[in-house]
Formats: structure tokens, C-alpha cells, sequence
């Protein structure tokens, strides 16, 4: 397993639930953490009971790629190197395939797909310059099957999976490495009106936290594409 000494890595929508939950794992095993959110003053006030070096809030607008590039700059500013991006950021709504407005759509393919997709495209020199660069996208299993009518929600993750195997291609030989993160129901903001399943029988972001940080920590010969994280029992999954 790779040491975390030294090695710095990137989250998106770190303010709360899966994200500030990955910060917070990643900071306290001894990695440096670049923490991007839409409201930075917001996110170091999540983290107000972290000090020292190696933590660093910066803004994060999925929608403004220079937001983007300041961010980057930012953390290589600091700490002089990448080595992890964790695709967090994301969000829902009821688009539907009988219901909602082009702008909802809009509103998910910005955040859950070009997001991930241009900070992937700025990140990956640095990735491949360090010879062993982790990226985790936080998909989703509404990536993998469709079992709702949230149509607009699926189709995202169904492409931020295909960014996954695209960036595991290109950046292979180079070391890098890419897994999809693939949780059902979550105890997050996020699932607040969710009734089908109980509040205690989801996923806690604890959980998944550990295994960011374990396919983060796996060497180049120990690859996972895809983790599916299940609170229920379902047959293909």
C-alpha cells in the first residue's frame, strides 16, 4: 500500500456528507487535502477544528471552470504536488423522462458530468507526472441500473462511469488509476426525503471514507475499477 505522507489530494463538494466525510478519513491518516466547495468561508468553517499545513479550502464551481484552475493552482501552490482527485460534487432533482425542464437537466450535466470531467482534464498532468495518481468519481448505483424515475440523476452517473473506464485508459501507462464509487442510499443531505429505506439502514459516509481512502492507498499492480456499495439486497447487484 502506498504511504500517505506527503501525498496530496483533491475533493470536490467537501463541505458535507461523502465529501467532508473522504476529507476528513484522508487528513487524519496523514495525507494533505485540497478541499474545493461552492462556498469556500462555508467549508473552512466545516474544518474549523482542523489545523496545521496540510489541509487548504478553496472554491469550487462545477460550472466555472476557472474555479477550476485557481484550485489547482491553489493546492500546487501549497503543496507543490497532486496525487488524488475524488469527484465528489454532485446533486439531484426530479427530472424525469414524462416531467421537468430543460434547465433541470442542465443543472445535472453541468455538476455530475462536465464538472467531474473538465477538473479531470486539468488534474491529469499532475496525475501522471507523480506516477501514481488516484482518481475516485463518486457515481452512484443509479449508474449501473435504473430503478427510480429520476431519469436525468441516472444518466449522469451512467456518464461520469464511462469518464471512469475513459480515464483509466488514457492514463494507465502512466500510473494512473480510477475507480467509480458506486453507493445506493447514503445518511446524507442528499436522502433527507428519502422513505423506502430508513435512515439507520443507509450507508453511513464513514463508510464509504474508508474505502476512498483504500483504493486511494492500493498500488499501480492493484486497480478497482468499480465498488458497488449496497445497503439493500438486490440480485445483479
Amino acid at each position: 500500500m502506498l504511504a500517505p505522507e506527503g501525498r496530496t489530494i483533491m475533493i470536490s463538494g467537501a463541505s458535507r456528507g461523502i465529501g467532508r466525510a473522504i476529507a476528513e478519513r484522508l487528513h487524519a491518516r496523514g495525507y494533505n487535502v485540497s478541499a474545493g466547495a461552492r462556498d469556500r468561508d462555508r467549508l473552512a468553517g466545516s474544518f474549523s477544528h482542523i489545523t496545521g499545513p496540510r489541509f487548504l479550502a478553496c472554491r469550487y464551481e462545477a460550472g466555472d471552470r476557472d474555479s477550476h484552475a485557481r484550485w489547482l493552482e491553489e493546492t500546487l501552490a501549497r503543496f507543490g504536488r497532486l496525487d488524488g482527485l475524488v469527484n465528489n460534487a454532485g446533486t439531484s432533482n426530479g427530472f424525469s423522462i414524462e416531467a421537468g425542464e430543460e434547465a433541470e437537466l442542465d443543472a445535472l450535466v453541468s455538476a455530475n458530468v462536465k464538472g467531474p470531467l473538465f477538473l479531470t482534464r486539468a488534474c491529469l498532468p499532475h496525475l501522471r507526472a507523480c506516477g501514481a495518481g488516484r482518481i475516485v468519481n463518486v457515481a452512484s448505483l443509479s449508474g449501473k441500473r435504473v430503478r427510480n424515475d429520476n431519469i436525468a440523476y441516472a444518466m449522469t452517473k451512467f456518464a461520469l462511469m464511462a469518464l471512469t473506464h475513459g480515464t483509466r485508459r488514457i492514463g494507465w501507462e502512466d500510473g494512473v488509476r480510477a475507480t467509480a464509487l458506486c453507493p445506493s442510499f447514503v445518511a446524507t443531505d442528499l436522502t433527507a426525503e428519502v422513505t423506502k429505506v430508513s435512515r439507520s439502514d443507509m450507508i453511513a459516509p464513514e463508510d464509504l471514507a474508508h474505502l476512498a481512502e483504500t483504493v486511494i492507498a492500493l498500488p499501480n499492480t492493484a486497480s478497482i475499477a468499480e465498488m458497488l456499495v449496497n445497503c439493500r439486497l438486490e440480485d445483479t447487484l
